[in-house]
């Protein structure tokens, strides 16, 4: 079979408005809530990175001094928060960077991370062209819907920038395969070493100029050469984003090291890892999409034995390989681990769809009756994700009794104020507030807490014991509260509803007596 007998005709013409309709959704999807839970409950890794921002921006010490991840992020982020700390002082917002903390940047930082995502899209349609236009407009738009690109495109975590570094190192590397210089090389390896940069594992991202440099046709004999080439450009790359892996070595390997030591190996007697990550792939597509990814997957594997083509086939198959080895063997276990193979996925399924109903022309089937096949598999493929990540972002951008109460505190409590609090879900800003979390204030003394200087407590139903069901009828706070209820001025009770979930909240004043 021909290269050409994969594709229709008709497929051989990029649609510039189909992909700016795309990128238009895949952006609308990615800013859709971005700023929920901003700041009182953001994600459980941002502050690893926003935290280490501003120490550089009011230090100007670019060592982070914080290696569990590398830095090429992390001075991303720093530029982001640069821009807007400028434009804020601009604005009267502030006028020193010691008036400011990270409460003021996640919502700019998390705009990167959706640029970013966005931005994906595109590379994963100029790399799609290779197999035909139809081909690269549908994995585009899977990926511009799918739930977990969707999902970690809202916060400012290194999982959707790992991903945009290796579907750029998929491109480059392409490229370099058809045209096989030492430039091309160059910069397949170097956008590895970029992958590497934002995270440890996107190290192997690097297969992917290998596996071009040994596949290109330019002949066997320059195939060390070029390999080289890559790997040479991606270790230069990782220490241009990660400077201080050589300017403070054992602050680098001691961060490596404990990042390592948390990734233990996964025990022999635990649920199989692959299977469990095929699970969550399979909830995130929807059975339509997921049996076209494991047919495209099929065909790829096919056509990277048989040919022709045999180059490009291979680079859409050896990096989800390698790095799916990877990560099955972690203890830790989370669908995002998986992100940066979602873009070869999104291939496998236009492969599927288009070019696995392109063999029917081998049976005389009209093509009328092969494009009506392609749009009902496009349809089935890509509504189910649509449908889940919606479903997600509704979820995500429900406003919670702590999103009420973090609106109100945010204009009734003065900054400064010493705040005790057991409210999960309601981490105050240190920057603002003098806070102290407990994990439950039952049986404490009111009059201990004015004369430590308390002035605010928030209680919550959460840390009584009791499970609040909107319209069921209330549960009270447990004794060992009274005293603090009775002695101090409640200011506003945040009780949940159908429209607004959540714990139970009590905000209270304390004076000294």
């Amino acid at each position: 079979m021909t290269d050409r007998e994969w594709r229709e005709a008709a497929d051989m013409k990029p649609s510039t408005v189909g992909l700016a309709l795309v990128l238009l959704v895949g952006f609308l999807l990615r800013v859709w809530h971005l700023g929920s839970g901003v700041p009182f409950a953001v994600g459980i890794d941002e502050p690893a990175i926003m935290t280490t921002v501003l120490r550089i921006l009011k230090s100007g010490d670019f060592n982070p001094h914080f290696f569990e991840y590398p830095t090429g992020y992390i001075y991303v982020q720093l530029g982001g928060a640069v821009v807007q700390f400028l434009f804020g002082a601009m604005d009267h917002a502030w006028r020193s960077v010691q008036q400011v903390g990270p409460s003021d940047f996640y919502l700019w930082g998390r705009a990167i991370t959706a640029v970013i995502g966005t931005a994906t899209i595109a590379l994963l349609y100029q790399a799609g062209l290779r197999w035909g236009a139809r081909h690269a407009l549908l994995a585009a738009g899977l990926l511009a819907v799918f739930p977990w690109h969707v999902r970690e495109s809202h916060f400012v975590l290194t999982d959707v920038p790992l991903t945009f570094c290796v579907a750029l190192t998929l491109l480059l590397s392409l490229r370099a395969y058809e045209k096989p210089t030492f430039l091309s090389f160059v910069l397949a390896g170097a956008s590895a070493g970029l992958a590497a940069g934002i995270k440890y594992n996107g190290l192997m991202a690097v297969s992917l100029p290998i596996v071009a440099a040994i596949m290109a046709s330019a002949g066997r004999s320059a195939s060390l050469p070029r390999v080289l080439t890559a790997m040479a450009a991606c270790v230069v790359m990782f220490f241009i984003t990660t400077p201080y892996a050589v300017l403070d070595m054992p602050g680098f390997l001691n961060g490596f090291g404990t990042q390592a030591a948390a990734f233990l190996p996964r025990q022999r007697d635990a649920d199989v890892s692959w299977l469990i990550y095929l699970k969550h792939l399979r909830l995130a597509l929807g059975w339509p999409a997921s049996l076209l990814a494991a047919a495209g997957l099929i065909l790829a594997v096919v056509r990277s034995l048989r040919g022709p083509g045999h180059g490009r086939w291979v680079l859409l198959v050896v990096f989800p390989a390698v790095f799916f080895f990877l990560i099955i063997g972690w203890t830790f276990l989370f669908a995002r681990y998986a992100l940066p193979m979602v873009p070869f996925i999104c291939l496998w399924v236009a492969i599927a769809t288009i070019s696995g109903v392109s063999l029917l022309r081998r049976f005389d089937i009209p093509r009328t009756v092969r494009t009506t096949l392609i749009v009902a598999l496009t349809l089935a493929a890509l509504l189910p994700p649509l449908v889940t990540s919606v479903q997600w972002l509704r979820g995500f951008g429900v406003k919670t009794t702590q999103a009420l109460a973090w609106e109100w505190i945010r204009f009734a409590v003065w900054p400064g104020s010493l705040v005790v609090s057991e409210a999960k879900g309601l981490d105050l800003p240190p920057e603002h507030y003098r806070i102290q979390f407990v994990k439950s204030l039952d049986g404490r003394d009111p009059a201990e807490l004015a004369a430590q200087g308390v002035q605010w407590v928030i209680l919550s139903s959460d840390a009584w014991g009791h499970t609040i069901i909107p319209d069921e009828p209330r549960h009270p706070p447990p004794p060992g509260h009274t005293a603090i209820i009775s002695l101090a001025q409640e200011m506003r009770v945040f009780l949940p509803t159908v429209d607004h979930p959540g714990p139970e909240i009590h905000i209270l004043r304390l004076t000294s007596r």
